[in-house]
């Protein structure tokens, strides 16, 4: 029997602000039909006809294709992006994660019950009493309202778990108090960042709101321009670079890509504020051997910059070093070559010698005394642009042994790349900087051991 024709058509999409969220934008004259369809599945209503289903496990477009393959069943027209399609069609495993004899579908029956635990927090249904830390976890205690069932949950976010049942809330509280009675805290724990950045998916429009026109943006020096989109910057390295993995924390608040000799690794941190590091780059001679060198970047780093930097990196075994090589003239000359052809600068004072723009606005600076240092974690060299190199709009530092060849490269864009920048965005950037550089040396990229997943 052929399913009757729905005046309805659902188009479904990656959420503009919240990536893994996915939109469903229904038209037609029965609509309402999806709409129910959806609503009862625990999409989210936005707006008139648009829905958006967030969840706190990052598998929206696993359910968007099980929801768009029972919508076109029941007669319901169904348009899927092909930006969405290919975030269905990705195969990705959780790195580190804590129980690692579980299969990819085994993983998603965990994170599914933890989102069901979650939605029945959110809509009510289950009370929390009372929490606790329990180590690097969060723990709490509490009832089902409509069964009277208690329950003790371990865990947050897509790993959150029922760990043990109880017959009453007393007998519950009692025994939660047992174990965790100094830590022990009346009510639910606050928010998580997954949970909050989830909220705002939920009551955020899905689009942007109509403001005033825009400035038309200007050419300026590629270390002026606008930082632009970093996330989507590393998605293209990833389509370009078949020979990089792409694998993802349990936290997935950072992306890791790792060369397929292992040795090359980067880590990108997506929510870091503008002026802290989000993005780190270690390299060392095998897989399992100590680090030779580091990077860090800011945020607000510029995206010819940042691009400059990542297409070294693609580039063969430019990244390689060698570890005993002191750092000398020639080495810090080969550096910074294209800065001096270019006019910049060159200054030394004390243990710093330096290489500034004409304009006075950006500029290399080398740490003579960290150089002879170098097992210990102090920036030898530090890319800056903004008010000064200790009050940088952004900065990039990296160690002693950073190849020469790199910071060539990085030295190039800055003397001679251009790009555009919104005036706005600038100014903005420019008045807010802080009056710290940032750390050169993050601990998150210490480890050379590290598993490979996608």
């Amino acid at each position: 029997m052929t399913t009757p024709s729905i005046d309805a058509h659902v188009r479904l999409d990656i959420h503009p602000t919240h990536p893994s969220a996915v939109t469903a934008v229904l038209t037609g004259s029965q609509a309402h039909i999806p709409h129910i369809g959806l609503d009862a599945a625990d999409w989210t209503a936005v707006a008139e006809n648009t829905l958006v289903l967030v969840h706190i496990d990052h598998e929206e477009p696993y359910w968007a294709e099980k929801a768009a393959q029972e919508l076109a069943a029941a007669g319901v027209s169904v348009e899927i992006t092909p930006r969405l399609r290919e975030a269905m069609d990705e195969e990705w495993m959780w790195a580190d994660y804590p129980m690692p004899w579980c299969s990819r579908s085994e993983i998603r029956e965990v994170s599914d019950a933890a989102q069901k635990i979650y939605d029945d927090i959110r809509h009510g249904q289950l009370l929390i009493h009372a929490h606790a830390e329990d180590g690097h976890t969060t723990v709490a205690v509490g009832t089902y309202l409509g069964s009277g069932k208690s329950v003790y949950l371990h865990g947050e976010n897509h790993r959150r778990q029922v760990a043990d049942t109880f017959d009453s809330p007393a007998q519950a509280l009692v025994a939660f108090e047992k174990v965790h009675g100094a830590a022990m805290r009346p009510g639910p724990a606050p928010m998580t960042d997954t949970e909050r950045a989830a909220a705002q998916a939920r009551t955020s429009p899905t689009a942007a709101e109509p403001g005033p026109p825009r400035s038309q943006p200007e050419t300026v020096p590629a270390y002026a321009a606008d930082a632009g989109d970093h996330d989507a910057l590393l998605e293209a390295f990833f389509d370009a670079h078949g020979d990089w993995e792409k694998w993802r924390t349990w936290s997935d608040e950072t992306t890791h890509a790792i060369h397929e000799s292992q040795a090359l690794r980067i880590e990108r941190v997506h929510e870091a504020h503008p002026r802290e590091t989000a993005w780190t780059v270690a390299a060392y001679e095998t897989p399992v051997s100590e680090r030779m060198w580091v990077l860090t970047a800011t945020g607000a780093t510029p995206a010819p910059v940042m691009q400059a930097l990542m297409d070294h990196l693609a580039a063969g075994d430019g990244w390689d070093t060698a570890v005993g090589t002191p750092v000398d003239e020639e080495i810090v000359a080969a550096a910074t070559r294209p800065l001096s052809d270019a006019g910049w600068k060159h200054t030394v004072d004390g243990r710093w010698i330096g290489w500034t723009s004409p304009s006075k606005d950006a500029g290399i600076q080398f740490d003579a005394f960290a150089a002879q240092h170098s097992n210990q974690t102090l920036a030898t060299w530090t890319v800056w642009a903004g008010p000064g190199p200790d009050r940088p709009t952004w900065a990039l530092t990296a160690s002693p042994h950073a190849p020469s060849s790199l910071l060539a490269d990085l030295s190039e864009t800055l003397a001679h790349g251009t790009a555009t920048r919104r005036p706005q965005t600038a100014g903005r950037d420019q008045a807010t900087a802080l009056g710290t550089t940032p750390s050169a040396i993050p601990t998150v990229a210490d480890s050379p051991a590290t598993s490979r997943s996608r």
